[in-house]
């Protein structure tokens, strides 16, 4: 679900002016959502961290071990240094190769009902990503993540109202690897009409990928115009791209497949504790991901893509649930913003393994304020325990409903005649009351209605059970994986996409 956070950049506060101001309702609307909501860094902290950056990236380089991609940077206008293997971007090159990336564009969903509009000033949320491990609520224990939990997952974010992306969250360790992404795809495409975004580990998978992809849009062509898929690939902390992650950016960017080359950082081992050092860092790593996709192919639809976390030093674990993740992806939409480009940013960790206070306030605490930071797209918002190790499906239901409460937080309060209701008020006078008010009526939806948060009287929830949020979750997950098994894909597509890739699996096979 997108919802406005802000239409232009802005400074902290609105310009000090003496004496009474009258605005119009459409210039009241327009300050409104223009309000500065989150932003960790001062303006000119922004600038000084790009400059950072951008040094860090002409003196420094990124290391490309591969001569034949280092032949194309150079081609592009980078220096090379073949001996070490680095790449320098000066600051013209830089500014010419992001200049060329797309300003705005869409990951779109098969029905046309959830389409996500990068850079248009809205917050979405997805799922995340690749965890080996789920939480079975029935017993409190752990297990591998199976296929079934692809199909499972993805059908749950097709029912979710406030995830607009489903990326694909789990390990199927039933699969062979030759044809994993191959099979992941199509058990995600299967199950949820939504965008689809996932990672993907070598070159042939992208391939595979790509072909199914471009057989269930109608062709390549039309997967290029309306792409509903999406790839992730990283750049490895510090300041380096592997030759599996250019192979995957190069195919991405001249197949016109969406891709971020995401940048994960971890303060204090991968990049410097103090997070204005791990911010530059993962700055010029995540420009130099948008610069190389444009030096493979100008206008290639590449996201800036940020996943900076923290390590606890007392005792060496990586925290991806810290105050200071969600302070640093917060961060990242700033100096995104500051070359204008779409961003892919992360929010909704914990380290708790499973789904209880601590899990709440850690994924909140993230998932807020990089909302109200502006992020287009936040992934990991739902399902994930553990650092991203574990899954829950409990966790989702609960998730969907936290997010559904912050996208609230973002629409705002809206300042109209008829939203302050002198008329209303007036027919009711004092003394009376207003359930039965056409006005009420006609503006229920002011109000958001959870559907998991218990609101019943305190006898009434003695009467139920006293059932527990958990137990509420669970029930709601129950009820869709047990309502809608189909698929989602049309069975005639589904014949003919197993007669041409023979290793399609059944989802339980």
């Amino acid at each position: 679900m997108g919802l406005s956070c802000r239409e232009e950049a802005i400074e902290w506060c609105l310009p000090v002016r003496t004496g009474p101001v009258r605005f119009t309702e459409a210039q009241v609307c327009t300050l409104r959502v223009s309000t500065p909501l989150y932003r960790p860094l001062l303006p000119l902290d922004a600038r000084s961290i790009d400059r950072t950056a951008r040094r860090i990236l002409g003196e420094v380089g990124i290391h490309i071990d591969s001569p034949v991609f280092l032949d194309l940077l150079e081609t592009a206008g980078a220096r090379v240094d073949y001996d070490a293997g680095l790449c320098f971007l000066d600051e013209a090159v830089l500014d010419e190769l992001v200049g060329c990336a797309p300003r705005s564009f869409t990951l779109y969903s098969r029905d046309g009902r959830h389409n996500v509009n990068l850079n248009k000033r809205y917050v979405y949320f997805g799922t995340g990503g690749r965890a080996f491990r789920v939480l079975d609520a029935s017993t409190g224990g752990h297990r591998r993540t199976l296929l079934r939990d692809v199909v499972n997952t993805a059908t749950l974010t097709e029912h979710m109202d406030n995830i607009s992306v489903y990326i694909i969250a789990c390990e199927a360790h039933d699969l062979d690897q030759e044809h994993y992404h191959l099979n992941d795809f199509f058990h995600a495409m299967n199950h949820t009409t939504k965008h689809v975004m996932g990672g993907c580990t070598n070159l042939a998978g992208v391939r595979e990928v790509w072909r199914l992809a471009s057989m269930v849009a109608g062709g390549a062509g039309a997967l290029k115009r309306r792409p509903i898929i999406s790839v992730i690939t990283n750049v490895i902390s510090p300041l380096t791209i592997d030759t599996g992650t250019l192979e995957i950016l190069h195919f991405c960017a001249t197949h016109g497949i969406i891709v971020t080359c995401a940048t994960a950082p971890i303060a204090g081992a991968t990049s410097p504790v103090t997070l204005a050092g791990t911010l530059a860092q993962m700055h010029a790593e995540a420009l130099a991901g948008v610069a190389v996709a444009q030096a493979f192919s100008p206008g290639a639809k590449v996201l800036y893509g940020t996943f900076p976390t923290a390590m606890d030093l007392r005792t060496m674990d990586v925290t991806m649930g810290s105050v200071e993740m969600g302070m640093m992806n917060a961060a990242a939409v700033q100096l995104a913003r500051l070359y204008n480009l779409p961003i892919y940013a992360s929010g909704g960790l914990t380290e708790s393994k499973t789904p209880d206070i601590q899990a709440g306030f850690e994924k909140n605490f993230s998932n807020i304020k990089v909302a109200m930071a502006g992020a287009d797209f936040i992934h990991l918002s739902a399902g994930m325990m553990d650092s991203g190790k574990s899954i829950s499906y409990e966790q989702y239901a609960i998730d969907n409903e936290n997010i559904g409460m912050i996208t609230r937080i973002l629409k705002g309060i809206t300042i109209t005649e008829d939203t302050m209701a002198f008329d209303a008020i007036r027919r009711v006078g004092p003394g009376g009351h207003f359930v039965i008010e056409d006005h009420t009526l006609d503006h229920m939806s002011e109000l958001f209605y959870p559907q998991l948060s218990e609101r019943c009287s305190f006898d009434l929830w003695q009467e139920k059970g006293q059932p527990s949020m958990l137990k509420r979750a669970k029930h709601r997950i129950t009820q869709i994986l047990d309502e809608n098994s189909e698929s989602q894909l049309d069975a005639a597509l589904i014949d003919w996409l197993r007669m041409v890739f023979l290793v399609l699996r059944e989802k339980w096979g």
